[in-house]
């Protein structure tokens, strides 16, 4: 039997990705810091779909923590199959706010914590010879919005030099950049969505199926819908100021 470990599975992208894992049968272990959530998430999953679910509540901001779950990709208790980082949080504020707080946590939750998760399961996949590796990365990583852009690029970046690294072990990387995905994440980070148009947004269980393609294809960035396929590839091929001027105008309606 297969099993999946997602980082931020009670919610959004993660919860999708774990309906989506369990429907075609895989063993879950999810990870999330509201144990309250991860219950009632684990009790509906086994009861629709059958499967086992293990439950870790876990805060990635904080690095012993992290370290629980890198060991528990290394435990000997059941194989990993599939590594799904996807927990993570908007980041609303300037960078210029003397306050960084929120923008450590963005780092650590976002940035480290797939980075020691990544490599750990890379490692242990390696080993066996089979595995898949997903980081939610964001269309976010290809425009200049904010910090948030920052670590999303990072992540994406990351996946792909990790991919190198497993060229020819089995071992997939897979950096998924959706755009705007119908889910509790903008509400959370207060980040207003009246202005974006109603094209532009995505249905979360679509976009999972997709990645999933994706992945069993050994495609290393899996970007969903043909319409963010075609934004993504002007923005990385349009002139860097002109990128720039396009994010001003984002960042001014988010706020």
């Amino acid at each position: 039997m297969a099993s999946a470990l997602i980082t931020g599975g009670t919610s959004g992208i993660g919860a999708a990705f774990a309906r989506v894992l369990a429907a075609r049968g895989d063993d879950l272990i999810l990870v999330a810091r509201d144990a309250d959530r991860l219950a009632t998430m684990a009790s509906e999953l086994k009861d629709r779909y059958g499967v086992a679910v293990e439950t870790m509540t876990a805060d990635l901001a904080n690095r012993d923590e992290v370290q629980r779950v890198a060991d528990r990709l290394t435990s000997k208790q059941q194989a990993v199959d599939t590594l799904v980082n996807n927990a993570g949080f908007g980041i609303r504020g300037s960078l210029l706010n003397p306050d960084l707080t929120q923008h450590e946590q963005g780092l650590e939750v976002m940035a480290r914590a797939v980075m020691v998760l990544s490599a750990t399961a890379g490692r242990v996949m390696r080993d066996r010879g089979t595995g898949a590796i997903i980081n939610v990365s964001s269309t976010a990583g290809f425009v200049t919005v904010g910090h948030y852009s920052a670590i999303k690029a990072y992540v994406t970046t990351l996946t792909e030099a990790l991919n190198n690294e497993l060229a020819g072990s089995g071992v997939t990387a897979t950096a998924l950049c959706p755009g705007w995905v119908r889910t509790e994440f903008h509400e959370r980070a207060s980040i207003r969505t009246g202005s974006i148009p109603e094209w532009m947004w995505l249905d979360a269980d679509q976009l999972v199926a997709e990645c999933l393609r994706d992945v069993a294809a050994g495609k290393v960035i899996s970007i969903p819908s043909l319409r963010y396929k075609v934004m993504m590839s002007g923005a990385r091929h349009a002139p860097r100021n002109a990128v720039r001027a396009l994010s001003r105008r984002l960042a001014s309606r988010r706020h």
